[in-house]
Order: structure tokens, then C-alpha cells, then sequence
């Protein structure tokens, strides 16, 4: 990857690097080679060093990087004959969410996303990934015709979050995401789900109740994005490093907490470095979906979606002669029994 990839502060040492590493190419003196190869060999354990000991902030602004593969860039490398469709048919298109038909190693599928943009306008086009109510229930329509044509739906998660304006909640954005979740659990066709990005809050999870759900290595999944946790917690966004620690939103926290299904290694640095390796990634951990989906009747396979939801979280009585109640609580914040 080039010197100019590298955008944050804890990239900065490989950038330098890098630099070094190209003005020694340009050099045309004996000792260049073998400068070259000792800096190579540099980069690439620092590399090592740096990724292999990421924190959770880090892994957030990995994310969220600008050159990261976004759905459409997906759809491109694993869908063939795809054909994108519009419109919820009550209010109108819209493109911060993608979806429509496409053909995925001999199955015909239904494919939806978020799609972010890559400038200026095309985000503004696109609502930077936030999607809105139609945005939700085009989405549904086209489940139901999954449903309908006996199916399977392949997820694209990558959003900061549901748009939160006022036009979007004047048109019905919270029942709409919670419509979407009534319906997707008993939907009668397999669904794979996979966070290829940002995960944020109900706009993820609107499209995100399936039988699987992936999770890319840098990507993260949260109640809230950890600038919001920040500011509701401590009126102060730039503590959001350390409330993406608090929130326990990286792959790797998602799977020991049972809230994701697999882990989907990428490159050193980010999926960006090589967004053909990881498609390659995400196909088959799609086949081993389709595979083993195919072996279940669609009772089983609804059965199993209400058994998955129903084991995340977990509860904690503590009864009250027991808990350590502060003098000064009163009994109408003391825990419950």
C-alpha cells in the first residue's frame, strides 16, 4: 500500500518507513539493494508489531477508512448478472441502501447493503451510509421476494447508524427497523449477515437478524458509536477511545460474546490492502452457509434463528440484603430482585 494509505497516528512509523523505502529505490548506488531488503524486512515486522496489537479505537478508525471495500465493491468481485432495484413503493428510493438480484456460484440470491461513497457528492448522494425509513422497507420487499422465490439473502452491514433527522422520524424510522426485525425472524428463507464495516446501533441490525452473521476482523458492532457513548457518558466526544474499549465492540469481543457467528481474518492493515483476498474470504464463508443451510428444513432453520437471537445477553439478580447499597440510594434506584 502506498505511504499516502496510512491515515492515522498509529500508522505514522510505517508511513516513514515507506518513504525511506521508496527514495532508496530511486538511489542507483551498490548499497542500495541491500538497503532495500533491510528495510523491507523492517516494514514488515513493524507491520506485525503494530496490527497484531491493535486496540479497539484503532480497529474503529480501520473501519471507517475511506479506501475500505464497501458493498458494492463486494457485489462487484462475488455476484454475477446483478440487478439492483429501487424504491419501497410508498415514498421513494433510497441509496444509502443497496439491494437487488444477483447470482452467487449458482445461486440465485437476494443482495442488500449499506453503501457508503467515495467523494464529497457521492456521499451526500448516499446519506454517508445512514439509511432511511424507504431505505428499510425496500429492503423487506425484497426479502419478501426471497421469501416468496425460495431465495437465500446475502447482508452487507456497513453504517454509522440509522438517519437520525427529523424527515426520517416524521416517516416512521423506528418502526421501521423494528418491523424489519419482527419479520426477518420468521422469514422462510436462509439469511447470511455479514459486518464488512461499521455496525452502528439499530441501522445495523434493521438488516442484520440472520441465520449467520460474519464480522470482518477490523469491523466493529455496537449499540452506539463510541463518539455517541462519549458525549452521553462523559458530554465529551473526544473520549471515544476509550468509550470503544467500554463497549466491547470488536470482532473478537463480539465472538466470545456469542453476538456474531465467525471472524473473517484480513490483510495487515486492513481490508483495503487487499480487497480481492478478503472477497475470496467472505465467498466462502458464504459456501459454508449455503452448504450447511441446505442440509435444514425451514423449520429447523427458523427454529435455530429464534434459539441464536434468544441466547445473547445474559441476566444478573442480585438480591437486594445482598448488594452494597450506597447510604444515600433510595429504594427506588436499589436493584431489584
Amino acid at each position: 500500500m502506498p505511504a499516502t494509505g496510512y491515515r492515522y497516528e498509529f500508522e505514522k512509523p510505517i508511513a516513514e518507513l515507506e518513504h525511506r523505502l521508496q527514495e532508496a529505490r530511486k538511489a542507483s548506488d551498490q548499497t542500495a539493494s541491500s538497503r532495500i531488503k533491510a528495510l523491507e524486512a523492517e516494514i514488515e515486522q513493524l507491520k506485525r508489531k503494530i496490527y497484531g496489537s491493535l486496540i479497539p479505537w484503532n480497529r474503529v478508525q480501520l473501519a471507517r477508512h475511506p479506501q475500505r471495500p464497501y458493498t458494492l465493491d463486494y457485489v462487484g468481485k462475488l455476484f454475477g448478472e446483478f440487478v439492483q432495484l429501487h424504491g419501497d413503493r410508498f415514498f421513494g428510493e433510497d441509496r444509502a441502501l443497496v439491494a437487488g438480484l444477483g447470482m452467487f456460484e449458482g445461486h440465485s440470491c437476494i443482495v442488500l447493503g449499506h453503501q457508503k461513497g467515495r467523494d464529497t457528492k457521492e456521499n451526500l448522494m448516499r446519506n454517508f451510509g445512514s439509511p432511511h425509513p424507504e431505505g428499510y422497507r425496500k429492503a423487506m420487499r425484497l426479502m419478501r421476494m426471497a421469501e416468496k422465490y425460495r431465495r437465500p439473502i446475502i447482508v452487507f452491514i456497513d453504517t454509522p447508524g440509522a438517519y437520525p433527522g427529523v424527515g426520517a422520524e416524521e416517516r416512521g424510522q423506528a418502526h421501521s427497523i423494528a418491523y424489519n426485525l419482527r419479520e426477518m425472524s420468521g422469514l422462510k428463507t436462509p439469511i447470511y449477515v455479514c459486518v464488512i464495516g461499521e455496525g452502528g446501533s439499530g441501522g445495523a441490525l434493521g438488516i442484520g437478524l440472520g441465520d449467520w452473521v460474519a464480522i470482518l476482523e477490523n469491523a466493529y458492532y455496537s449499540v452506539i458509536s463510541p463518539e455517541g457513548c462519549a458525549a452521553i457518558l462523559w458530554r465529551d466526544r473526544l473520549r471515544a477511545p476509550e468509550a470503544s474499549g467500554a463497549l466491547k465492540l470488536t470482532a473478537y469481543d463480539l465472538l466470545g460474546m456469542g453476538i456474531v457467528d465467525e471472524v473473517i481474518e484480513e490483510p495487515l492493515g486492513g481490508a483495503h490492502n487487499d480487497p480481492d483476498i478478503v472477497a475470496e474470504r467472505v465467498r466462502a464463508s458464504i459456501l459454508r452457509f449455503l452448504k450447511h443451510a441446505g442440509t435444514l428444513s425451514i423449520d429447523k432453520l427458523i427454529q435455530n434463528r429464534y434459539e441464536k437471537f434468544r441466547r445473547i445477553g445474559a441476566v444478573t439478580t442480585i438480591s437486594a440484603s445482598s448488594a452494597e447499597v450506597p447510604p444515600s440510594t433510595t429504594s427506588a434506584t436499589a436493584p431489584r430482585e
